[in-house]
């Protein structure tokens, strides 16, 4: 029995053994840290291989996914999305596709519209339950709305420029010039839908004539040829001046603050040679008081710098160039994603996530925050508002050379 028992714990240290070399011999590394190992670079071309089925157009639309990198861990909610794949309403002013959180659940805080109205066209006079704030990306349009106090608003906008109109105040918009208008509508709720507004043509044709007569104090046959059917987005005539619309609702007062915003024009909060940043929140745009709003422009081979946002989730337009994100959250858990103009992504409040351009011309995407205003906690920023001391017994860093950190919000770091 003796003797059983002293070959057994030979065994068992010679295995044992085995174990501690074979894990030293995979141990985890910079660029490498999870076990059991990550990554392509610890697999092999037959493991790697991709017999089955597959479509590598997709594929090749978010190689991420196919070869993510060594320091991706754990999974995430899918905080991509696309209006590339969303289908469009299309009528004869124009057409329309959204996402809302039905669409893509990571959303929680807002929804999105992708919207072209051509020259001339019109989206019918409506009114939402929620805030709409809009981007103009293209062209011009001519927009109306109506405060609660009564007081008419008429702006013409042109890409770069913004509206915000509060819940239920109506309005109305409409492509002008040579080109119409395309935009992205953004509400202060994750499930309002384009196709769900109070449309002036439905009220109407909803309310007996006798009662539409008492109302505005006409006949009621001025009402016989009225719509039956909401109009939603249709074919107008081309707008009169701006002069002549002003002109048109002169003497019933302003509104306090201006419905329109140029963040275009806006001058940079954050420029260097990576890129910069406008914004866009109640504190200049005052009429916005639910959303805030950066525009990024990221140079080619820059990075939009490690940050998180304390005060709402980020809620992201790609205007155009290709770019790489990954968002990191507890567990640890760390997703990278690409993406291309016309996709949309989601960073929750607080969590760490950056951006690198990976293409060859400008990334411009869109952030949103359903907040006042903006607010960013900078990765470096912090580390260097903190005791030198104990951040380097943290990252095992000379303090010397953590002091070379930036300091401050650069927002983007050169390549």
């Amino acid at each position: 029995m003796e003797d059983l028992s002293r070959r057994t714990l030979l065994a068992l240290s010679a295995v044992g053994g085995a174990a501690v070399a074979a894990g030293a011999a995979h141990a985890a590394t910079f660029g490498n840290p999870d076990q059991p190992a990550e990554g392509a670079i610890n697999s092999t071309p037959g493991a790697l291989s991709e017999p089955g089925p597959h479509n590598p157009a997709l594929e090749a639309q978010i190689p991420a996914f196919q070869n993510p990198p060594a320091t991706d861990v754990g999974n995430s909610p899918m905080f991509w999305s696309s209006f590339n794949i969303m289908p469009k309403r299309v009528q004869a002013g124009g057409w329309a596709r959204q996402i809302t959180n039905s669409e893509f659940p990571a959303a929680k805080e807002v929804s999105g519209v992708n919207m072209r109205l051509g020259p001339g066209g019109i989206r019918e006079m409506h009114w939402h339950l929620a805030g709409e704030w809009a981007l103009m990306t293209n062209g011009q349009c001519r927009v109306t709305v109506l405060d609660q106090f009564g007081h008419p608003y008429i702006a013409d906008v042109g890409a770069g420029d913004l509206w915000f109109f509060p819940a239920g105040c109506p309005h109305s918009l409409q492509g002008i010039g040579p080109e119409g208008a395309e935009f992205l509508l953004v509400f202060d709720d994750a499930y309002q839908s384009e196709y769900n507004t109070l449309l002036l043509t439905d009220w109407f044709a909803h309310t007996p004539p006798e009662v539409l007569a008492q109302n505005f104090g006409v006949p009621a046959d001025t009402f016989k040829n009225i719509p039956l059917n909401d109009l939603w987005i249709f074919q107008g005539q081309q707008a009169p001046a701006l002069s002549v619309d002003l002109a048109a609702v002169a003497g019933a007062g302003a509104p306090a603050e201006p419905f329109t915003f140029s963040l275009g024009g806006a001058k940079p909060i954050k420029q260097n040679a990576g890129g910069q940043i406008q914004l866009a929140d109640s504190r200049t745009f005052k009429a916005s008081n639910t959303i805030a709003a950066a525009l990024e422009t990221i140079k080619p081979g820059a990075l939009r710098r490690m940050h998180w946002h304390p005060n709402a989730d980020e809620w992201q337009y790609w205007i155009k160039g290709k770019g790489r994100m990954t968002v990191f959250n507890t567990g640890p858990r760390a997703v990278t994603i690409d993406f291309q103009a016309g996709d949309l992504g989601v960073v929750p409040k607080s969590q760490g996530h950056y951006i690198v351009n990976t293409g060859d011309e400008d990334v411009q995407v869109l952030a949103i925050f359903k907040a006042p205003e903006y607010q960013e906690v900078d990765l470096s920023d912090w580390l260097t508002h903190a005791p030198p001391e104990l951040v380097a017994q943290h990252l095992h860093i000379d303090p010397a050379v953590i002091a070379k950190f930036p300091k401050g919000q650069a927002g983007i770091q050169p390549a």
